[in-house]
């Protein structure tokens, strides 16, 4: 140390801690929090408490709109690295651009580590996505746009953990459909305030979308014995009711909210006895989602014994009939579901094709394909150059 100026070395020494200081400040305000301020990810430093079982990652806007072009992923497919590096050099090679992903299925299991309360107490998970954020961030950088799952209503394992959420039966105990599968009631807002709880947490996870589906009542099984609770209130006015509550919890939440809804929706506007109908969801939420596969409507449908084998006549009159339900001073608009499995007819590239061809005759609003074994090719779409 140099005898004659050890000031010099002070100054210098408490300069120094100035500048750290002043690093650190500056860092702290570029930090992001994650859930319970647990882990400060800007510092990447652990405050020493247990740690989350999920890392929430915030931003502010909605992503940029586009014409979505998107194909259906399970749990099970979307937690396989090598399923999902098929599935990015699919899309990078084809006019796709987006995904599905069940975050929770027909099961009513969450299927991710979830911090919702309710899931940890009654033990609702089934994880089959083990990092739900690294997962979204690979996508993303793939310019993949990343869209949520979640079943509503038909949700069996909650209906079966607390009994007094589900539909009940007229000889006791709780409703079942024909495949043995409980029910939560659609009229209870405790379900809806759980439902929302798992759409904010995924949209804090990084999802740029939250796509409900099952938003209805039961519609199979022995409905004689279904113990309704809505009153006097039609079914279509508690979804409507439903759609409302999700418009206004979620509105303002940096992700766009799509519903699954029957195909025949765009031609039919009576409820359904499920209580769908286009106009109670059109200014509720931004995308609506008919199920417009061509196997699912009846013999007999526009004349045609088997509606699977005509998908251009299907869906071509759905688009028609539907589209003046959704205009300029709408919310929502349409992005069918479109067949791509085989089912009445062998689906190949001309009979995918021919649905895409005729939804784009009416809309920009994009189109999402079903396979529930998600085995997709690039049979019917476009290829990039």
């Amino acid at each position: 140390m140099n005898q004659k100026h050890p000031h010099l070395y002070f100054i210098l020494f408490i300069g120094l801690s100035l500048l750290f200081i002043l690093g650190i400040s500056w860092q702290w305000s570029e930090i992001r929090f994650v859930q319970d301020n647990n882990v400060l990810a800007g510092l990447n430093i652990s405050i020493p408490q247990q740690e989350p079982k999920v890392q929430l990652v915030l931003r502010r806007e909605k992503p940029k709109k586009q014409e979505v072009k998107g194909l259906y992923l399970t749990a099970y497919s979307a937690g396989s690295p090598q399923k999902i590096d098929s599935i990015i050099n699919l899309i990078e090679a084809t006019e796709l651009n987006a995904v599905v992903i069940d975050i929770k299925d027909y099961s009513g299991y969450v299927l991710y580590d979830s911090n919702v309360e309710l899931v940890g107490e009654l033990g609702l998970e089934s994880i089959r996505i083990s990092d739900v954020r690294e997962l979204i961030k690979k996508l993303h950088e793939n310019d993949i746009y990343v869209i949520a799952r979640q079943t509503v209503f038909q949700d069996p394992v909650l209906a079966e953990r607390k009994h007094e959420w589900a539909i009940k039966s007229k000889v006791g105990g709780l409703w079942r459909d024909h495949k043995g599968l409980a029910w939560v009631d659609p009229t209870l807002q405790d379900v809806w305030n759980y439902n929302v709880e798992i759409a904010k947490e995924a949209i804090a996870l990084g999802f740029d979308e939250i796509n409900f589906d099952y938003v209805r009542f039961p519609s199979d099984g022995n409905m004689s014995l279904v113990v309704y609770t809505n009153g006097d209130k039609a079914k279509y006015e508690i979804m409507h009711d439903f759609y409302a509550y999700l418009n206004e919890q979620l509105s303002d939440q940096p992700a766009w909210i799509s519903l699954d809804l029957f195909g025949f929706v765009m031609e039919r506007h009576d409820g359904m006895n499920i209580g769908q109908r286009l106009e109670d969801a059109v200014d509720e939420v931004n995308y609506i989602s008919p199920m417009m596969y061509p196997s699912h409507y009846p013999s007999g449908h526009l004349g045609l014994e088997n509606p699977a084998t005509n998908p251009a006549i299907v869906i071509d009159n759905g688009m028609r009939k539907g589209m003046p339900y959704f205009t300029s001073s709408t919310k929502a608009q349409v992005r069918p579901w479109l067949q791509a499995f085989n089912m009445g007819a062998v689906y190949d590239g001309s009979m995918i094709r021919a649905q895409i061809d005729m939804v784009e005759k009416y809309s920009d609003g994009g189109w999402l394909l079903w396979n529930a074994a998600n085995r997709y090719s690039s049979a019917g779409l476009l290829l990039e150059n």
